[in-house]
C-alpha cells in the first residue's frame, strides 16, 4: 500500500465545505462537520493518514511540509472552492515531485475531464462512490485496471475507465471511529443545535427523494438508500462510545437516516439501551408512532429540511411532500420533545418576494428550535444545475461563493434578482429570531444549562457579526 495522506484542504478562514457540510460555504454560526468520506479512506488503506486542515487550523504551509512523507495524496473537492485545492496540489508536488495526487468528491466525479486538465499536478480522479477505487490505486494497480477512475493517457488526454458499481454491502466497510480516535480531535467538531463534544457518521448512503437540489444523491451516493444492518449500527455506536466516552451526542448524517421506519425503530432500541443521546437527518412524515419509539430510546434532536412554505415550489424541487404532511409531523415533535432544526432555502423555482415571505410565515408556524437558510445552490451534477442553463437563470458566471467565501446568490429569475435573493437570507434570519417568543425561548434555554449559556452567547457574536458582513455586502 501507498503511504497515503488523505486531505480536507484548507480554503478559506471558517469554510467547511470539503468535510461534509451539505452547504459548501461559510455559514452564519461557525461549525466544523466530520470528514467522513475521508475517514471511511483512511479505514480501507493501511498505512494511512486523515488530516482535516480546516477544523484542525492547519495552514497551507503545514500542509505542505507533510509532502515528503506521502507518496499518495487524496483531496476532497468542492465546486466552490476547486481552484484552491489545484493550488494545495501544486503546492504539494512542488514540495515532492513524486507525489502522487488524486482528486475525490461531487464535484470532480461530475466533471472529472476538466477537474483533470485544470492541473498537471493532479494525477487522477476517482468518480462517484470512490471508495474501492483509492484502494486500487493505493495498492499500485494499473490505471487501466481500475474501475471509476479518470487520468491521463500516453497522449495527456483523459482517459475514463468504467464507472464502479455502487456499494451494496454496506456492512462489509470498516468503521471510522478508530480513524477519528487516531487521527482527529473531537473538540474541533460542533454544531450550533448538537451537543458538544459531538461524533457523526454515515450508516447508509443515497436516498430515495428526487429532490433536484440535492448534491449527494445525484452525484455519488445513488437514488437508492443502502444501509447497514442496525446490528451493525449499534455495534458501531457501542464502539464509538468506548473509544470516546467524552462525546455527549451521536448524529447520523444519512441523507435521510428516517427512511425505513422499520430499520430506524430496531436501531433506535438498540441504542436505548446503551443510553446514548442521538440525532439524525429526517424528512418532515415520519409518522408519531415511530417518533414515539425514538424519542423515548434518546433521540433527540432531528435535522428536518422542509425548504418552502409554498407547495408549489416543494412540488418544482421533486422533494416529494406536503404541507399538511410537514405541520402535522412538527407539530408531533413539539408535543412529544423533540428538538428540529428546521433547514430552509431561498431562491428555489418558482421563488418570488411573495413565496419567500409564505415561507417565512409556514417557517413561523412550524417553529423549529433553530433554523438555518441558504440560497438555492445550483452545484454541477444536480437537476437544479442543469435547469439553470437552460432557462438561463445564473446571474453570470457560475460562481457559488464570494471572495471571502460567503454563499453567493447565483440564481436570477423575471421576478426575483439575484441581489432580492441575497438580502431575503438575512431578513428570513432577523423577521425569524427576533421575536419576542423566540427570543424567550432562546434565554429559557441559555438560563437553564450553562453549557448551552456559553455557547449560544458565542454563537450571538457570530450571528451578529454575519449580519453585519451580509448588510454591508449587500450595499456594494
Amino acid at each position: 500500500m501507498k503511504k497515503t495522506l488523505f486531505l480536507n484542504p484548507p480554503s478559506f478562514e471558517g469554510f467547511d465545505g470539503g468535510a461534509g457540510a451539505r452547504y459548501q460555504a461559510k455559514r452564519e454560526i461557525k461549525s466544523n462537520w466530520y470528514p467522513t468520506w475521508l475517514a471511511q479512506l483512511a479505514a480501507l488503506v493501511p498505512n494511512s493518514k486523515l488530516v482535516d486542515a480546516p477544523a484542525s487550523g492547519k495552514t497551507l504551509d503545514d500542509i505542505v511540509a507533510m509532502a515528503p512523507d506521502y507518496e499518495m495524496v487524496v483531496i476532497y473537492a468542492s465546486a466552490a472552492t476547486y481552484a484552491s485545492e489545484v493550488r494545495v496540489v501544486e503546492a504539494m508536488k512542488a514540495a515532492n515531485p513524486k507525489l502522487m495526487a488524486g482528486m475525490v468528491g461531487a464535484h470532480v466525479a461530475t466533471v472529472p475531464e476538466p477537474s483533470l486538465l485544470a492541473s498537471p499536478a493532479i494525477d487522477f480522479i476517482a468518480r462517484h462512490e470512490f471508495d474501492y477505487t483509492i484502494v486500487d490505486v493505493a495498492e499500485g494497480k494499473p490505471f487501466t485496471e481500475i474501475d471509476g477512475l479518470t487520468f491521463r493517457g500516453p497522449d495527456g488526454q483523459p482517459v475514463h475507465t468504467k464507472d464502479r458499481e455502487l456499494i451494496h454491502d454496506m456492512d462489509a466497510l470498516p468503521f471510522v471511529a478508530p480513524i477519528y480516535r487516531r487521527d482527529l480531535n473531537v473538540d474541533d467538531y460542533f454544531v450550533g443545535y448538537i451537543k458538544h463534544p459531538y461524533m457523526s457518521f454515515y450508516t447508509g448512503r443515497g436516498c430515495k427523494s428526487k429532490c433536484s437540489f440535492c448534491l449527494w444523491p445525484q452525484t455519488i451516493g445513488g437514488r437508492v438508500y443502502r444501509a447497514r444492518s442496525a446490528a451493525k449500527v449499534i455495534e458501531e455506536v457501542t464502539q464509538a462510545r468506548a473509544l470516546f466516552p467524552e462525546v455527549k451526542e451521536f448524529f447520523f448524517d444519512d441523507d435521510t437516516f428516517t427512511d425505513d421506519l422499520e430499520r430506524v425503530e430496531e436501531i433506535a432500541r438498540g441504542i436505548g439501551k446503551l443510553g446514548v443521546p442521538w440525532s439524525c437527518n429526517a424528512k418532515a412524515n415520519i409518522p408519531r408512532k415511530t417518533l414515539e419509539v425514538l424519542k423515548a430510546n434518546g433521540l433527540r434532536v432531528l435535522l428536518v429540511g422542509y425548504e418552502s412554505g409554498v407547495q408549489e415550489i416543494l412540488n418544482n424541487i421533486r422533494k416529494g411532500l406536503r404541507l399538511d404532511i410537514m405541520r402535522k409531523f412538527s407539530q408531533d415533535c413539539h408535543e412529544l420533545g423533540i428538538i428540529v432544526h428546521g433547514t430552509f432555502i431561498v431562491g428555489l423555482p418558482g421563488e418570488t418576494k411573495e413565496t419567500i415571505q409564505q415561507t417565512l410565515a409556514f417557517a413561523k408556524e412550524v417553529n423549529p428550535r433553530t433554523l438555518q437558510v441558504s440560497m438555492a445552490a445550483p452545484y454541477p451534477g444536480t437537476e437544479l444545475f442543469q435547469q439553470a442553463i437552460d432557462n438561463g437563470w445564473f446571474k453570470q458566471d457560475k460562481d457559488l461563493l464570494m471572495h471571502d467565501g460567503w454563499q453567493m446568490a447565483a440564481l436570477s429569475y423575471e421576478h426575483l434578482s439575484s441581489e432580492d435573493i441575497f438580502k431575503a437570507v438575512a431578513e428570513f434570519y432577523k423577521a425569524y429570531y427576533f421575536r419576542p417568543s423566540k427570543i424567550g425561548e432562546i434565554l429559557w434555554e441559555m438560563l437553564h444549562d450553562w453549557d448551552m449559556m456559553k455557547r449560544r452567547l458565542r454563537e450571538g457574536v457570530e450571528f451578529f457579526q454575519f449580519l453585519r458582513t451580509r448588510d454591508k455586502a449587500s450595499q456594494c
